[in-house]
């Protein structure tokens, strides 16, 4: 039997360690940024080209490269920052496997060029699909520009995958945030297809957290410090208030490096257990420093998972220092039930000095004198004798006509009670003419003649309304109600990019924007059938259910948007409906396309027959 195990050419190993290493642009943003830190650079600067599908350019200020570690960077397992296996559990760089770059090298055009401050020329590097094409001197400034062209370029099925342009930028994006936030000793700026998105200059952790998500973030802010011999917490936690859907806001950092963490997390929502919503997310910025051979960050490719040696003991400190700090700054309402309230300071005696009361003594007093209609006169005019005023003649007037009742004679006292009226549903429950009721607040029944049908009026709605808003998005524009004053809305610069993606949408179905700028929404118009209180929520629902489940194209896009404008405009159980609302509503169920379920494939009524009625009996 002949051999059939040989070694992989070099080109095909990159390729198959760029399937870990490299999954969508965002994963090349990532690895070159990382790089540049570990350069020491004090500014990095980031520009994409069509989501970072054409081009993907990182030039920093760093050390450098001399042209031998220049050409050696491109090979696999090179690297500087380990020599031994010791020093994989003391390790305080991004990258350390090297991998990145000649993995980066194996499916991009790759043009590098560096210089380092003891030479007088750079370095030019140029690879194509891991082929060295040329390595020359050029003029450079000190430091390293890494442009990364055609990703994917001999992988057209990984091209293929990859989606929008919005969807891919929005991915760049979350990876330039966690690495700005983890160093703000270090300036970054953001350029997409020649516009702007981000200049960060050096800051302090709670400036670049405000310069990252929008002035507006420093007053949802609450400190957060912990100092213990196992680890060192610091960071900030957001007021319960402002907690959202979306899980947007939520970076954990571990020696400066970002984490994804669910046990983590866990114990940051048992902190804020009792104070947050349904279906609420609280946001947190926390970095953990803690000790380098505690932890071990090579058990995942992109090194976005860490194993703790004791991460028990981290869980139970990190819930506490959040659950002190939200304490510490009356976010938690505080009860003594110990405390009387009577025995309380009132606010307009707090600065008075206090005074002797004087003592007034009635002498003429006779306790065995019993006629009450005689006022006592006193004796002698006396400071100290008490002088009772003589009533007032207007207020005889008001004892005008009445009789005072004898002992047999008691004034007819009127009892309140509740009348027996033998109906056996309460008035919400009631049945009407129409043979439709309301049961609970939350459900519709209506009468058939093979049995009964109960009509969830939730879903019902959510079904109805879909419908519309999909009809107006893809057919023709909805009412608007034009404002008199426009709504001024606050989000961050990432929720205002989502909303400039999805603008023309939400404007089909009423919203009017009249401006949308990096951290303020101004809206002249919104729907008919909202209120202006409820713009707020129904934006933010839009745009967490946009992130938690990004659509791969335009169709689904619109199909989502109307069914988390119609989940947000929805009845809700609770509510109690008249018996033209409920015929309404029915009425509206079954003139729908699909009336049985919701957008979500929820069932929206159940029918009772008769036969099954009576196998209840």
């Amino acid at each position: 039997m002949s051999d059939i195990i040989q070694l992989l050419p070099d080109h095909v190993a990159n390729q198959i360690a760029a399937g870990e290493v490299v999954q969508r642009p965002a994963s090349v943003v990532k690895e070159l940024l990382e790089n540049a830190i570990d350069a020491q650079s004090s500014r990095v600067n980031l520009l994409i080209k069509d989501a970072g599908k054409t081009l993907i350019q990182v030039s920093d200020n760093g050390v450098g490269m001399s042209p031998t570690d220049a050409r050696l960077s491109f090979e696999r397992h090179a690297t500087s920052k380990i020599k031994a296996a010791e020093d994989l559990f003391q390790l305080k760089t991004k990258g350390f496997r090297g991998e990145a770059l000649a993995s980066i090298a194996a499916i991009a055009h790759i043009d590098l060029k560096t210089k380092n401050a003891e030479a007088e020329t750079g370095t030019e590097i140029v690879i194509k699909g891991s082929e060295v094409v040329s390595q020359e001197p050029c003029v450079t400034l000190q430091g390293t520009v890494v442009s990364v062209k055609n990703l994917f370029f001999n992988i057209p099925a990984r091209r293929n995958f990859l989606k929008s342009d919005n969807v891919e930028k929005r991915h760049i994006i979350d990876e330039f945030q966690r690495v700005a936030l983890a160093h703000p000793q270090i300036a970054f700026s953001l350029h997409h297809n020649g516009n702007s998105l981000f200049e960060l200059p050096v800051s302090n952790r709670r400036q670049r957290i405000v310069n990252v998500f929008g002035s507006k973030t420093n007053e949802k802010l609450v400190p957060v410090e912990e100092e213990t011999e196992l680890v060192k917490i610091k960071g900030f936690i957001g007021k319960p208030e402002f907690a959202k859907r979306s899980k947007g806001e939520q970076f954990f950092f571990v020696n400066n490096r970002f984490i994804k963490s669910g046990y983590l997390h866990r114990a940051v929502t048992l902190a804020y257990e009792g104070l947050l919503g349904d279906r609420k997310h609280p946001a947190y910025f926390l970095y953990l420093e803690v000790d380098a051979q505690s932890i071990d960050i090579n058990i995942h490719p992109t090194k976005t998972e860490i194993k703790f040696d004791d991460e028990h003991a981290i869980f139970a400190i990190l819930r506490s220092a959040v659950k002190h700090s939200l304490g510490q700054f009356n976010v938690t309402p505080s009860l003594d039930f110990k405390r009387d309230s009577n025995l309380d300071t009132p606010y307009n005696y707090k600065n008075k000095s206090p005074e002797i009361p004087k003592i007034e003594v009635d002498r003429t007093f006779n306790p065995f004198q019993h006629n009450s209609h005689s006022i006592p006169k006193p004796s002698a005019p006396s400071p100290t004798s008490f002088r009772p005023k003589p009533r007032q003649p207007e207020w005889e007037s008001l004892y005008t006509g009445l009789d005072t009742p004898t002992d047999n004679e008691l004034p007819s006292v009127e009892f309140e009670s509740e009348a027996v009226t033998g109906e056996l549903f309460s008035p919400e429950e009631s049945f009407t003419h129409s043979g439709v009721f309301q049961l609970q607040k939350k459900y519709i029944v209506s009468a058939l003649k093979s049995g009964m049908l109960v009509i969830d009026q939730h879903r019902a709605h959510c079904r109805i309304l879909y419908e519309e808003f999909l009809k107006n998005i893809t057919v023709k524009a909805s009412l608007s109600q034009q404002l008199l004053f426009p709504l001024v809305l606050h989000f961050s610069s990432r929720e205002t990019q989502m909303l400039r993606e999805i603008r023309d949408s939400l404007e089909q179905t009423g919203f009017d924007f009249a401006e949308i700028n990096e951290e303020e929404v101004k809206i002249s118009g919104i729907p008919s059938m909202i209120s202006e209180s409820e713009v707020t929520v129904i934006l933010d629902n839009v745009m967490a259910d946009l992130q938690q489940g990004i659509p791969e194209n335009e169709h689904k896009s619109t199909q989502r948007l109307a069914q988390t404008l119609a989940e947000s405009t929805a009845v809700k159980a609770g509510v109690s409906m008249t018996e033209a609302e409920q015929l309404s509503i029915i009425n509206r169920l079954f003139a729908c396309k699909e009336s049985s379920v919701t957008p979500r494939n929820e069932h929206v009524f159940i029918q009772l027959d008769a036969d099954e009625l009576a196998k209840k009996f």
